[in-house]
Order: structure tokens, then sequence, then C-alpha cells
């Protein structure tokens, strides 16, 4: 197919391309293959639970549904895969502030190259064992009171982590798979697809809500609705909203020809972190009920909890989901890891010294340290509305489903929402590259 190198690919050739070319076919063919794989563990039950029991106390669980998001509905069930992503999210969460903070990752990091690289990410495995040993042995003390009779022993606590723990290596594995040799970011696509699993529910509940005949429900129902639709479209602005600020190159001469000075443009992102700040700080929220399960097993011999379990526990209550303290630190924890994520993605002071090295710079400015400060304050503003915009999303849409009534979509938020727009953007964006990658070769190959 014939295609002009400076356009990007149309719906048609993308869909030629990844129907003929081998390498996108079969990364795209690798992607569906593992995410189905992680999708089918999400039902292989963990054995000697009274899942009547189990699934009648969690019923009206805020913390459950919450936690179900990010597994698909594997938590609900206690499926092998219930701890999911989590723990290695949570992992990589330590190691990318242990690198700003420890001189010997952030050499690993910045100076070793893909070696120093490979060294962080098997250091990030190694601590997400830990996350999943930790969050396993909590869940397994709290799953031991809704054990079958006969089950009730030490035994089935050393299972059920040693299941549980595996299951999110498992999936870790997936993730790492998924992104080294498929489509996209793995832990994201997986989060997505365990959203993308609970949807069907929450829409058929919201109809069927909206078919009850009552005309107050269906009108609150139709607003909400009306309020996702918006929030989506928002979503997709501000995710491809850049600031594009001015560059010219200087005059150079090559052999006897004089180029011209060139303006072109540098762009910086409004949400540099994408997804990934909402990821995190969930998955910080999460902490809380996890350490509270464990700590309700503390009971003493005259059968009160201590005073550090007693403590832990009113932690995770005032955190719950659905309470203004949850909504407080949730805004507080998206804002710090979007300026956080951004110093991870662009380095002022290495844009500036590029810049210099190159003969460019921005009209006014003198390059070297004012640019770095020039962009530097620019990426702080940018950063600051982009997580304002996120954390909009995050509380106004479910606070606004509170005030209407309508709970039917209870755990599936804007912040999904968000996570939906923001992975399903990006895994776009990486399919193009790749198609615009074929379109090179076969120019290639032509000539």
């Amino acid at each position: 197919m014939d295609a002009s190198r400076e356009k990007a690919p149309s719906a048609q050739e993308t869909f030629v391309q990844m129907a003929q070319a081998a390498g996108l076919r079969g990364r795209i063919l690798v992607t569906l293959g593992l995410l189905i794989l992680a999708r089918f563990g999400t039902f292989v039950p963990i054995p000697g639970i009274d899942r009547v029991a189990f699934a009648e106390s969690i019923k009206n669980s805020p913390t459950i549904g919450f936690l179900d998001i990010f597994s698909g509905g594997a938590f609900s069930t206690v499926g092998v895969f219930a701890l999911g992503i989590i723990p290695y999210i949570n992992a990589s969460i330590i190691i990318q502030l242990l690198t700003t903070a420890l001189p010997a990752l952030e050499k690993l990091q910045k100076e070793e190259g893909e070696a120093g690289r490979r060294k962080i990410s098997q250091i990030t495995r190694y601590v997400a064992v830990g996350w999943g040993i930790a969050y396993s042995i909590g869940i397994a003390l709290w799953l031991q009171k809704y054990a079958l009779p006969g089950h009730q022993t030490t035994f089935f606590v050393v299972s059920t982590v040693m299941a549980l723990t595996a299951g999110s290596m498992f999936v870790m594995w997936i993730s790492e798979l998924i992104t080294e040799r498929g489509i996209g970011n793995g832990a994201s696509l997986l989060i997505f697809l365990n959203i993308v699993a609970v949807l069907p529910k929450s829409l058929g509940d919201t109809i069927d809500l909206a078919q009850s005949g009552d005309s107050s429900i269906l009108t609150r129902t139709v607003a909400l609705l009306a309020v996702f639709i918006l929030m989506t479209v928002g979503i997709v602005f501000v995710q491809e909203g850049t600031r594009r600020i001015p560059i010219i190159s200087a005059r150079r001469q090559v052999g006897r020809r004089i180029q011209r000075e060139r303006t072109s443009y540098l762009p910086l992102r409004l949400n540099q972190g994408g997804v990934m700040p909402i990821i995190f700080a969930s998955s910080v929220l999460v902490l809380p009920s996890a350490l509270a399960s464990f700590a309700g097993k503390n009971v003493g011999a005259d059968g009160n909890l201590d005073a550090i379990s007693q403590a832990v526990i009113n932690a995770a209550n005032f955190l719950a989901p659905g309470t203004p303290a949850h909504v407080a630190f949730y805004v507080v924890l998206i804002v710090f890891f979007s300026y956080f994520y951004s110093s991870l993605v662009v380095n002022p002071v290495d844009m500036a010294q590029n810049l210099k090295k190159m003969g460019a710079s921005i009209p006014g400015i003198r390059p070297g340290v004012a640019t770095s400060k020039y962009i530097e304050g620019i990426l702080a503003r940018l950063t600051l509305l982009g997580a304002i915009f996120l954390g909009i999303v995050a509380t106004v849409p479910t606070a606004i489903e509170s005030a209407l009534g309508v709970s039917t979509f209870r755990g599936f938020g804007a912040t999904s929402l968000l996570i939906l727009v923001s992975v399903a953007i990006d895994t776009a964006k990486q399919v193009q590259t790749l198609v615009i990658s074929q379109r090179y070769e076969g120019m290639i190959g032509k000539e």
C-alpha cells in the first residue's frame, strides 16, 4: 500500500498491516494470548473456602469492590490471581522512589545503560515477591475463618499464601512478557482487561435499574451516563493536550551548503505521567485494608486487639473507600505521583544540554541554566494542571453518583474510566508506531 511517510497511518492501512505484516501480527497474537491466559487464572479458585459465607460477608463492602476492579473479580471469588498486578506496582513505586534517593540505584539507571535497567528490573521483582508474600499472609489469615470444616489449619494458611504469591508472580511475568514481546505496557493492559471484565455487569445492572419503571431513576441514570461521556471527552482532550515550545536551530554550514535557521517545537504533554499516577495512588490506598485484615488476627488472651492492631484497623476504616478522608488522600497522592512521575519522564537539565549540543535554543531564553529553569517552570505548571484534572476525574463523578443515588457502578468510577481511555490511547499510538516502522521497511525494500 502506497502511503506518504509524513502522514499518520489511516485506519485502513493499520488494519491491512495488522493482517499482513508478520511482525505486527505476531505481537498482537502474543498480547491477546497472554491476556486470555491472565483472565483464565482469575477463574481458578483456591480450595477449602466456604464461598457462600465469604460472598455474603463481602456483598456490600466498598473495599472489596475497589480491589475487584484491579483483579477483574478474582478477589471476590478468591482466585489464584486475586492479587493481580498490585504487588508489582507497589514494588515499582518503591524502587522508583529509592532510585531518586539512593545514588547507587540512580547510577544504575542513568549510567549503566541496558544492563543497569535490567538490574533494577530484577530488584523490582524481588521486592514484588516480598509484597506478594505480605499481602498473601494477610489475606490467608483473613480467609481462615471462612475455611471449610477440616481446613482451618496451618496448612491452609501456608498453601493459600503459596497459591496467591505464585499467582501474583505469574501475572507479573505475563505483564513483562507483554511489554517486551507484545503491544503496549503489560501492567496497564492487565488492569485494562480487569476493568473491562467487570464492566458488563455494571452496565447490565444499570440497564435493569433504568427499566424498573421509576421515571426519576431513569432520569438520574441518564444524567450519570452523560457525566461519564463528558468525562471521556475531557480525558481524551487532556491526554492529547501538549504545550509546544518554539525552538530555533542555528545556521550551520554542511560542506558547501549553508542551512538556514529552522523553527521547530518541543512538545510537553499536559499529563506527563499518563495513567500511572492514578494507578500508583489507587495501589497505595489498598495498603490500609490489606494491613487491617492481617491486624484483625492479633487477638490477645483477653479477646481484645493490641494497641498497634487496633490503630491499623482504625486507620483502615478512616481511609475506607467512599469516606472524605479517602477522597482527600486520593487527591493528594495523585498530585504527588503526577509530579514524581513527571520528574522521571522529563529532565529539564538534560533537555537544555541536548538543545545546546544541537545548536538550538528557545527564543528569548539563554542556553544552559536559563533554558532548564524555563522548561522546569513550564513543566511544573503543566503538571499542576494535569494533576488537578486527574483529581477532578477521580472524585467528582463518584460524588455525583452518590448524590444521584445510582450505585450500580459501585467500584467502577471515573478512575476506571481514566485508565480505560488512557491505556486505549497509548496502545493505539504504539500500534501506529509499529505500522509506521513497517511502512519504512517496505519503502527500504522497494529501493
